[in-house]
């Protein structure tokens, strides 16, 4: 757990364009086998975070994960 200036009740970083965009995703650069999912934070400013919402209903940090715009 932790805190962050820019994350409280009322303000979050500012989101950049991929956020509710769908994206196929794949791991360990093993494009054989791939899920889709969409954007669901994309931050443009710190603490600099992109999160994926699978279809399957996991969610992955862009730094675990490759993608690709669809």
């Amino acid at each position: 757990m932790g805190t962050h200036t820019k994350i409280n009740f009322t303000d979050f970083p500012e989101q950049g364009s991929w956020l509710g965009k769908k994206f196929r995703i794949c791991f360990n650069y093993d494009t054989t086998k791939t899920l889709t999912g969409i954007c669901v934070r994309d931050d443009r400013e710190a603490p600099g975070r992109t999160i994926f919402k699978l279809d399957d209903g996991r969610y992955v940090l862009s730094t675990e994960c490759q993608c690709q715009p669809l």
